[in-house]
């Protein structure tokens, strides 16, 4: 049995459409199916990303509210969750009952360049200020606190000299489209029973 995976992303769904595409790649040798997409934004393309193939997609009204969010993931018997450029903190709550089943990319080397609003091009832009000749992708997972949980892998990126942000944003998001899905497959198909335990 697959495990169910909810996707929260609160932009464009970039990585949201590398998951879907690789567990379509693999079909039933996936580890894993999106069985929900939410976001805290009701303009959110990721909804409509989420539509477009038939998967259900809600609004998360109130991100600091753990319980509706607990309510949401129970409703679709969702097993694992997927931060894809999900930009709220999750609520405590969630954290601790999916403790080991939330996983997070984030698009450089933490802890250094992660926490409160490191994001988007700010990252790149540290990344880029602090000399850095590589920065990498990382995998982790999700705890009470933004990027300090367990790093699971990590894909080093060059940065090159007279790169800019957008430039460095663009190479990298190349890489988490790679990384990601595949890690989200792995975290699933090694952990099939207690994932499983979680859901009852």
């Amino acid at each position: 049995m697959r495990s169910r995976v909810a996707v929260l992303a609160s932009g464009r769904g970039s990585n949201l459409e590398a998951i879907l595409t690789h567990c379509e790649r693999l079909g039933e040798l996936s580890a894993c199916e999106v069985a929900l997409v939410a976001s805290n934004r009701k303009d959110a393309p990721a909804l409509e990303r989420a539509r477009a193939r038939g998967i259900p997609a809600e609004v998360i009204p109130d991100p600091t509210n753990g319980k509706a969010l607990l309510e949401m993931l129970d409703t679709n018997s969702i097993d694992l969750v997927a931060l894809a450029g999900y930009l709220k903190l999750l609520p405590a709550e969630v954290t601790r009952l999916y403790k080991d089943r939330i996983v997070n990319v984030h698009p450089a080397p933490l802890p250094r360049f992660g926490g409160a609003g490191m994001y988007g091009l700010r990252v790149h832009d540290a990344v880029i200020g602090a000399g850095l000749k590589e920065t990498e992708v990382t995998v982790h997972f999700v705890d009470e606190e933004y990027d300090s949980g367990d790093v699971i892998a990590r894909w080093p990126v060059p940065v090159y000299e007279g790169d800019t942000a957008e430039l460095l944003a663009e190479r990298v998001l190349k890489v988490e489209h790679v990384l990601f899905p595949r890690v989200l497959d792995m975290v699933a198909c090694l952990a099939p029973s207690r994932l499983a335990a979680g859901r009852q």
